[in-house]
């Protein structure tokens, strides 16, 4: 595998560029980058520490710098050392100004500022810790989404993902020959969505399960025709509820999210403009 350097320069935390650099280095799988990550740079001198890094160790320098005087210098000294130095958020930025006919504010980690959509987030994340793999399914109301699917569907790690989006996730599990809660049976404000899989592929995730816990006796658990009439059963609930499914066997927890966002917005939208 090919290497090469990869500076990443913040003025804040740095989670924005390790974020842009993650979603591009993926689309380059023969390559590897050697990161250098330079976070809360506000001052000149910083900024010589940062150029005289990427003069000892050449590579792309990706950064997220407002304040228009270290920009420049830091800039400069890219150009001096013949080095590509990419500004990530100038695109957006340069768009949103032009349409909205106002000026970026240019304030260092303003996207990190302790502001109610982040106190919200982690209201969502307590939320969700507190009703996961069916919990405290007495005020699952209150919740944004509620997730309900068969054992190994991925249910926990998708709820925190929305969690972490700012949506307070709850997720109950389908177990053979357990009623569910009668909760279920009432809900009106939360987007409720069946999660499914491939029969084959949640066996194969049940079994890697088992081997995790050195269990190895073979039940209905892990057993094919058992697991397709799960979930054969599964979709008739989902079904016969009016809930919305989704088949998470090709997906990621990112995509799977990101679908779940899509119909919760599209259904609160719905419901402000009826």
């Amino acid at each position: 595998m090919k290497t090469f350097h990869l500076h990443l320069v913040s003025d804040a935390t740095g989670e924005t560029i390790n974020s842009v650099a993650r979603a591009c280095l993926v689309q380059f799988e023969d390559w590897h980058a050697v990161e250098h990550v330079w976070s809360m740079i506000r001052t000149e001198r910083q900024i010589d520490k940062v150029l005289a890094g990427v003069e000892a160790n050449p590579g792309v320098v990706l950064f997220t710098l407002v304040d228009v005087k270290l920009r420049d210098k830091l800039q400069a000294g890219c150009r001096a050392a013949k080095v590509a130095c990419i500004p990530v958020l100038d695109p957006v930025l340069g768009a949103l100004s032009g349409y909205l006919h106002a000026e970026s504010r240019n304030l260092p980690g303003r996207q990190h500022a302790l502001d109610a959509e982040y106190f919200a987030r982690i209201e969502a994340m307590n939320f969700t810790l507190a009703h996961d793999d069916g919990q405290m399914t007495r005020d699952i109301d209150t919740a944004d989404v509620v997730l309900v699917g068969v054992s190994r569907t991925s249910k926990t790690p998708t709820c925190l993902y929305l969690a972490n989006r700012g949506l307070k996730a709850a997720n109950v599990p389908i177990v053979p020959g357990v009623k569910l809660p009668p909760e279920l049976e009432t809900l009106e404000r939360p987007l409720v969505v069946g999660l499914t899989n491939n029969p084959d592929a949640l066996v194969a995730l049940r079994r890697n399960r088992l081997r995790m816990l050195n269990e190895t006796t073979e039940t209905d658990y892990t057993d094919l025709d058992a697991v397709k009439a799960e979930i054969a059963a599964a979709r008739k609930l989902f079904v016969t509820r009016g809930w919305s499914v989704l088949d998470v066997s090709r997906r990621s927890i990112e995509e799977t999210a990101a679908e779940i966002m899509q119909l919760y917005h599209e259904r609160r939208d719905s419901k402000a403009a009826g």
